[in-house]
């Protein structure tokens, strides 16, 4: 299925997002959100794809946030709707079964420094740029950046970000939690692939039910976390992988995983 705001390729288990809107720095509207969520939910059921790489099209943005456009139509009637949506969309990122990483290229900033938090690994080009700028314009972040970004870097960072609009650099956001890399901006995709590969190199189920675990963390008290854990610890268990993955570990070979 062709798109027109965004494109995907599938390159040996690897799919490659790609907001594609470099005339407006990739910001995202209305199609952009339908489609990456078409796209996700495409690749959510290809067993064919194991990892994810999300990124922006040209040379200056990853995303540089919502399109301004769209958000002057806002009112009181219609701004919880469109909040409510876009948290969604970001949720079934956060939540997807398969590794996604952000490979995050110039501008993250508004919905696109929320969407890079919505991924499960971001590796920033040195040339990246992060920030929450809604107050500047008299709102506040709505797809999830009050509460994600809190979990990341604590409430302290956080509320300075958010309350002062700033920009950070890759650096800072490397210091501070907020990304897992940093690389020079041509070694940008190859780093996230070279991530992507080893990820997708494990046992696909093992890797889905981490997701989950790791996940619950953010959601569960500690004592329900655990429990969590223990219940798709026990579930892995019960895995072809798992008797494939130790039976490979003692025999001293590469496993073959079959994904069951």
């Amino acid at each position: 299925m062709a798109y027109e705001t965004v494109t995907v390729s599938v390159t040996d288990g690897i799919a490659a997002v790609t907001i594609n809107r470099p005339e407006k720095l990739n910001a995202l509207n209305a199609k952009a959100k339908e489609e990456l969520g078409l796209i996700f939910h495409e690749l959510k059921d290809n067993p064919s794809v194991h990892a994810v790489i999300i990124t922006g099209s040209g040379g200056k943005s990853f995303v540089a946030g919502t399109d301004i456009e769209e958000l002057t139509s806002l009112d009181t009637t219609t701004a919880q709707q469109f909040a409510e949506e876009g948290q969604a969309l970001f949720t079934f990122i956060e939540h997807f079964p398969k590794p996604v990483i952000a490979a995050v290229n110039g501008y993250a900033l508004g919905g696109g420094c929320e969407l890079a938090m919505a991924c499960h690994i971001r590796i920033a080009s040195d040339n990246a740029k992060f920030g929450q700028p809604e107050v500047s314009l008299g709102i506040i972040p709505g797809y999830g950046g009050t509460q994600r970004l809190a979990r990341l870097v604590g409430k302290g960072k956080a509320l300075e970000l958010v309350l002062t609009g700033k920009h950070i650099d890759a650096a800072e956001a490397f210091r501070i939690g907020f990304v897992n890399r940093v690389v020079p901006k041509d070694e940008l995709l190859s780093a996230a692939t070279e991530t992507a590969k080893l990820i997708a190199s494990r046992a696909p189920l093992a890797i889905s039910l981490a997701l989950k675990a790791v996940n619950a963390s953010y959601e569960l008290p500690l004592d329900e976390g655990f429990r969590v854990e223990a219940m798709l610890f026990r579930l892995a268990c019960g895995t072809e992988d798992f008797h494939e993955g130790t039976s490979a570990f003692l025999e001293k070979r590469k496993p073959v995983w079959k994904g069951k």
